[in-house]
């Protein structure tokens, strides 16, 4: 079965959009470029896409496990998850930005990447994230049965990701001077539209 090449856009965009909201984890990225430069920032961010990927995997390849469950359920399914997307693109889109980065142990860029990827792992919740987005766009029936399909989703999710804390880290190491907190409310803004038109979309498709 040929896998459809737009898995992989939609994977990225989810990545993308779940990474992008500035939280604590991104003011780590943008006070370590600052600090000790942009590779420092890069392979923290890379330690964020990572675990991303990990949870993009456990919702990708379980709703996969129990498709045949989901089939039948898909109405409410879309239903629900569109809703949660509407709920997390509002409450990102007026979230305010982190004051206070997390805190991190570890010396160098190994240990930079590690201290993010774990930070990024104590929340589970992440997964049920993923898996109420999948759900909401009709993943779970795209990916039916097929594990290339799920293959191809979760690398989209990691390249999203780490596409969002390249152009962070890129960004703060051009910009270190001018990147202050109304420029990450307008992340967060960005952020929360696109979510949330991924929940009005997934609630629209209901109708046809």
């Amino acid at each position: 079965m040929e896998v459809d090449p737009s898995l992989l856009i939609r994977g990225m965009m989810i990545g993308f959009s779940i990474a992008a909201p500035v939280g604590p984890i991104g003011v780590l990225c943008i006070r370590r470029t600052l600090a000790q430069g942009h590779a420092a920032g890069l392979v923290s961010g890379l330690g964020a896409a990572t675990a991303d990927a990990v949870y993009g995997t456990i919702a990708g390849f379980g709703l996969t496990f129990i498709s045949v469950l989901l089939v039948g359920g898909q109405f409410w399914l879309r239903l629900l998850g569109g809703l949660f997307l509407l709920y997390l693109g509002v409450t990102t889109f007026v979230a305010r930005p982190a004051e206070r980065a997390a805190q991190a142990g570890g010396r160098g860029l190994l240990g930079a990447y590690a201290s993010t990827f774990v930070l990024t792992l104590t929340n589970p919740a992440t997964v049920l994230a993923f898996a109420a987005i999948f759900a909401g766009l009709g993943l779970a029936s795209d990916a039916h049965g097929d594990y290339a399909a799920a293959t191809w989703l979760v690398l989209g999710v990691f390249v999203g990701s780490a596409l969002w804390w390249v152009l962070l880290s890129s960004g703060v190491s051009l910009l270190r001077s001018r990147v202050g907190a109304r420029s990450l409310t307008w992340v967060n803004r960005l952020a929360g539209t696109i979510i949330a038109t991924f929940g009005m979309l997934a609630i629209a498709s209901l109708r046809m």
